[in-house]
This record gives C-alpha cells, sequence and structure tokens, in this order.
C-alpha cells in the first residue's frame, strides 16, 4: 500500500513540477497534499521495514518510522483542511479572493502548516512514547494511550470543522447557480443538474474522507496494544487508502492536471476533452 501510495502521489508532483501553467495558489494546495501522501507512503514502507524486516529492531528507527508517519498523516489532513478553507473562502469572497490570494500568502501559510506538523512528526522522539512501558502503548505504537487519545480527538475535531466549511460551502454553491439561472435565464433542469454536481462532489469528498478515518480515530480512542492486532490492521488500511484517494478526488479530477497529463503521455489532447470552465456551482 505504501509503494502504491507513493508512486501515485509522485505522479502528481512531477506532473505539477513540470507543468509551468499549474502554478497558482489552488495547485499548490493540491502540490502539498501530494507531498504529504508521498511521505505517508515512504513512511508506510519504512514501518514496515522497521518492523518487520530489522533484527534486532532500533529504538531510533522505530521512533523515527513513526515520527515521519504522524508528521505526513498530520500534513495529509491540515492539507485537506486547507483545500476546505480555500474553496469556502473562494466562494464566499468571490469578487475579492482571487485578487487578494497571492502565491506568496499560500506559500507562507503552507510552510507554517508544514512547520506544525513535522513538530507533531517530533513528538515521539521527544517523549511521546511507550517503549519504556509497554503497557501504556496505544494501538500506535510506540504512541501512548493518552497521546493517541488526544490525536484522535484532535482528528474528529478537524473533521467536524471540515463538514461544517463544506455545508456553507454547499449553501453558497446552491444560492450562486440560483442566481445564475435567474440571470442568464437557464431553463430548471439545467440548474438542477449543475447542483446535482456539485452535491455528488461534496458527498463523494465528504464520504470518502469519513468512511477511512472515522472508524480508525474512534478505534484509537477505545482500545489499546492488547487488543488484536488484526482489528487494527483493518482499521488502519482504509485510512492509509485515503492517501491513495486523494490524487483521484483532487488531482486526477481537475481539467488541468488531466491536460497536462494527456500532453506528458501521448503529446496530445483527445477531442473530447472538455474546456469548460468550473463554475462555483460544480465546488
Amino acid at each position: 500500500t505504501g509503494t502504491a501510495v507513493a508512486g501515485e502521489n509522485a505522479l502528481v508532483l512531477a506532473v505539477l513540477f513540470y507543468t509551468p501553467s499549474l502554478r497558482a495558489p489552488m495547485f499548490l494546495l493540491i502540490g502539498s497534499l501530494a507531498l504529504a501522501d508521498l511521505l505517508a507512503g515512504l513512511g508506510l514502507v519504512a514501518n514496515f521495514a522497521v518492523r518487520y524486516l530489522l533484527r534486532p529492531p532500533s529504538e531510533a528507527a522505530e521512533l523515527g518510522a513513526a515520527g515521519l508517519l504522524l508528521a505526513a498523516f498530520s500534513a495529509s489532513v491540515c492539507s485537506l483542511l486547507a483545500i476546505t478553507v480555500d474553496r469556502y473562502l473562494s466562494l464566499y469572497n468571490a469578487l475579492t479572493y482571487h485578487s487578494e490570494r497571492t502565491l506568496g500568502f499560500t506559500c507562507a501559510m503552507v510552510l507554517l502548516m508544514w512547520l506544525l506538523c513535522l513538530g507533531v512528526g517530533l513528538l515521539p522522539l521527544l517523549g511521546w512514547n511507550c517503549l519504556r512501558d509497554q503497557s501504556a502503548c496505544s494501538i500506535l505504537r510506540p504512541v501512548t494511550k493518552d497521546n493517541a487519545a488526544v490525536l484522535a480527538v484532535t482528528f474528529l475535531l478537524l473533521f467536524a470543522l471540515m463538514m461544517q466549511l463544506y455545508l456553507q460551502i454547499c449553501k453558497i454553491a446552491f444560492r450562486h447557480a440560483q442566481q445564475i439561472a435567474v440571470q442568464h435565464q437557464f431553463i430548471a433542469t439545467a440548474q438542477a443538474t449543475s447542483t446535482r454536481k456539485g452535491l455528488s462532489t461534496l458527498s463523494l469528498i465528504l464520504g470518502t474522507f469519513a468512511l477511512c478515518w472515522i472508524p480508525f480515530a474512534i478505534y484509537s480512542l477505545v482500545a489499546d496494544s492488547s487488543y488484536p492486532v488484526v482489528y487494527t490492521y483493518s482499521l488502519a488500511l482504509p485510512a492509509t487508502c485515503n492517501s491513495l484517494i486523494n490524487p483521484i478526488i483532487y488531482a486526477f479530477r481537475n481539467p488541468d492536471i488531466q491536460k497536462s497529463l494527456w500532453l506528458a503521455c501521448c503529446g496530445c489532447v483527445p477531442s473530447t476533452f472538455s474546456s469548460r470552465p468550473r463554475t462555483s456551482s460544480d465546488v
């Protein structure tokens, strides 16, 4: 899973890096998400190697692999939140946001976010571990039960914030669709189709994120290291697969990235490729 996650997100980063036209703040946030998921994939591979291939296991290597996973998945969730905030503000301040949102400001915010997540990743090395007291271990070994509970509660709060923002996005997009329909005298079916497309996108984003992460977060609150490891892996696998799904939702569905991929793969863009610009109704 880690290898697949790393390879898929490396492709997204390569497309963003080698395409000069993809330098807008929105693509910087998508790149931040892809980088976080790439590191998560590498962290999964490193964690597997430390746990099952390194004999005897090194304490420093175990803490380092755990820290890499914590930092990467924290950055992934925070990047998803940043994309959500960006979408909300671009609709809420539709007239001024694109002029106010500069690439430098977005870079500074992304850098600050990554510094915070790297600090989270250093916590196991700074004492957030149970290597000296195995009875205090959580399912997220070597993180302690108390610290795992803090991480799980923080994640649930971030998810609640994302859900609230997407509900607001849905309301604003629906209102915009109604206004456009009235101004341009669109037929009702066209407006309904556009609104349904936006609602399906929101449902896909929230539903995928919730199904992948919430069961594992709740399990982290109630379980400890004494629980059968098969339960942990069966719930951790969907959470890690979220990093496989993120590029599909946030990158490969984007028309600009699709065009760059077609140009990179075959040197042309198919005639059926839609060049219609995205609107607020598309969310």
